[in-house]
């Protein structure tokens, strides 16, 4: 039986990667509930509390993406202002 915390990462990363949007959708997250074991392992466990916790991930999945995107194109700046220097 997986943790509840690696049900709501792999649904975040699901979501992310079917979708690209940053908003959950809440028929998407009630689908994944029950169709990928998450009611199975968890019967006691509440939809709307499954749902925060996944757009909770989803924020932060999306919060690094655009951290180290932007670090990315400093350093691709950076190097390319190096290289036009004498």
């Amino acid at each position: 039986m997986r943790k509840i915390s690696d049900y709501v990462e792999m649904a975040a990363n699901e979501y992310l990667q079917e979708t690209g949007k940053d908003e959950l959708d809440a028929l998407w997250v009630a689908e994944y509930f029950q169709d990928c074991g998450v009611l199975d392992d968890y019967p006691m466990q509440d939809l709307v509390d499954f749902f925060t916790l996944v757009q909770k991930s989803l924020t932060v999945i999306i919060a690094r993406t655009e951290k180290l995107t932007r670090l990315q194109q400093g350093k691709s700046s950076r190097t390319a202002t190096r290289k036009n220097k004498p």
